[in-house]
């Protein structure tokens, strides 16, 4: 099957509530994909060397991930790569405790790097082990896949 030049890529880890935020973000797009002929939807999980390989000489590559920004649980924000400033502070006990920017340098050093990366940082409400998203970032799902709808279909405003 042919790559496509768009690919939206859901990081996290599913077994820390709202860690895993990306993966579902990333499967309701999955659901409604007929909509969104143009993009690959992956599921990358907690492997940064996943995110290397799946942006691999893509024109874009919408990145969804938790963030803990200091923002109000569930507030969604959009980042270049630029403009993201890593203070991960990191707890042990999730595999995907590296660092997506030193993934996207590698990326860069390897001369796959997409022209566009984009990515979407969502606060979380509840790092603490558990499968399933908090309520309040349940709730706000179907408002963080009209966002990034709202960049897969050209515009940027988030």
């Amino acid at each position: 099957m042919r790559r496509k030049d768009i690919v939206v890529g859901g990081l996290g880890n599913p077994l820390m509530a709202d860690e895993g935020i990306g993966l579902y973000v990333v499967r309701e797009f999955m659901a409604r994909s007929a909509h969104f002929g143009h993009a690959d939807f992956i599921e990358l999980g907690t492997s940064l060397m996943n995110v290397v390989h799946m942006i691999a000489d893509r024109q874009k590559a919408i990145l969804i991930d938790c963030a803990c920004m200091a923002e109000p649980a569930g507030t969604i924000r959009r980042f270049s790569p630029d403009e993201v400033i890593s203070t991960k502070s990191l707890a042990h006990f999730s595999l995907h405790e590296g660092d997506l920017l030193g993934a996207l340098e590698l990326s860069q050093r390897l001369g796959e790097h997409p022209r566009e990366v984009v990515i979407f940082g969502i606060q979380p409400e509840n790092m603490e082990m558990g499968d399933s998203l908090s309520p309040m970032l349940q709730e706000r799902l179907k408002d963080y896949v009209e966002v990034v709808g709202q960049e897969l279909d050209g515009g940027n405003d988030a």
